[in-house]
């Protein structure tokens, strides 16, 4: 049996990390400017999580949702706490898929509605739901099509006010920044009209902080940069820092009902563990507000690159577009300055370091990118 191949690979394999260094098999390290697609959130192989899901490991790894688990309430309370939601609940969940899955289906079981709108170039996930409200027709088959979705333009709120409007769909689902989109911010002024317009209408507000929430905005959640509130929040990626863990906050106007939603692996030991950990790292070493200051240093010195057509982002998400496709200079940076990044489309790379991330690390990064760009 052969892995089935649907990733495309890099011959490089990590074997070993630390803070936002990589080590590959053959001992040679780089800088991790990608974080997995930006699921580690406070650097690779932290003492204080390494301890704390070790010794989680020797005493119970996973059991059945159907019993109580202090760890599950432990990290509920710290992350209402951290996130300053603490007056929502929290349903966990495995990956960011299964949490929009989840949202879309509590948003429908409120209203009895159908239909969601959603936007352009929007990415949820692969899986039924997430993929029917991710703006990628190649990726989905036939049978995804059973969700029927509006797409429309971000920032554009007369393409969406009429829509709410009508009462006829559940839901509006949004990205807090769009990641695999391009890294494009919804406006202030378009978030709080449709938060105005979804709560005039009994219409569902979803917004996805899978990849732009836990810190990585340079605030918790990047929607509060704007002061509101949505319905429903998903949640993933950074959460547990690789250990596969997802959720689903909901504001109390929705009442839980015994039956409608279930995780078997959701919510389990190891996973409520590392999550923890996470939280208490984030919290204790201030690792959102050098996701703020980093970032913004980051942001400053690539805006005065020459070369860049634009950049884009808040904190540590940050989007470089470029008038020609990146491939090239993608692989000049991994194998010539061994520096891990990623990309949204043809054009553009996508920046997710750890929110540990140094400024001597982003120095490197940057003039190994002027060095490039001097060359072509």
């Amino acid at each position: 049996m052969k892995f089935y191949d649907v990733y495309p690979i890099y011959d490089i394999e990590p074997v070993k990390g630390l803070g936002c260094k990589l080590w590959d098999k053959n001992g040679i390290e780089y800088l991790d400017l990608f974080g997995g697609h930006g699921v580690i959130s406070i650097g690779h192989s932290h003492p204080y999580y390494l301890q704390k899901i070790s010794k989680q490991i020797n005493d119970l790894i996973f059991y059945s949702n159907s019993f109580k688990s202090s760890l599950k309430d432990e990290f509920a309370e710290k992350l209402g706490r951290l996130s300053e939601y603490d007056e929502f609940d929290v349903f966990l969940v495995n990956s960011g898929a299964e949490a929009i899955e989840n949202a879309l289906k509590i948003a429908s079981f409120q209203n009895g509605r159908k239909k969601v709108i959603t936007l352009k170039k929007a990415f949820h996930g692969r899986t039924t739901a997430a993929i029917a409200v991710t703006d990628i027709p190649e990726y989905r088959a036939p049978i995804n099509n059973s969700v029927e979705t509006t797409y429309v333009e971000i920032n554009k709120i007369n393409d969406i006010s009429s829509k709410i409007k009508s009462k006829e769909y559940c839901a509006v689902i949004i990205e807090g920044i769009q990641g695999v989109g391009g890294i494009h911010i919804p406006e202030e002024s378009y978030i709080k009209e449709i938060k105005r317009l979804c709560e005039s209408t009994d219409t569902i507000f979803i917004i996805d902080e899978i990849q732009s929430g836990y810190g990585r905005s340079g605030k918790f959640f990047a929607h509060q940069y704007y002061n509101i509130k949505p319905d429903i929040i998903t949640i993933a990626k950074g959460m547990a820092n690789g250990i596969p863990a997802g959720g689903v906050l909901v504001s109390p106007k929705f009442k839980p009902v015994h039956g409608r939603l279930g995780s078997t692996f959701g919510g389990n030991q190891l996973a409520c563990a590392g999550g923890i950990a996470v939280l208490e790292i984030m919290e204790n070493e201030n690792l959102i507000g050098n996701a703020e200051r980093i970032g913004s240093y980051l942001k400053k010195e690539l805006e005065a690159i020459d070369g860049l057509k634009e950049v884009r982002g808040r904190g540590l998400m940050i989007g470089l577009e470029f008038e020609n496709p990146v491939t090239d200079l993608r692989n000049k940076l991994l194998y010539d300055f061994r520096i891990f990044t990623g990309s949204s489309g043809k054009n553009i790379i996508r920046l997710l370091p750890p929110l540990c991330v140094e400024e001597n690390e982003a120095n490197y990064f940057l003039e190994a990118l002027r060095k490039l760009l001097r060359t072509i």
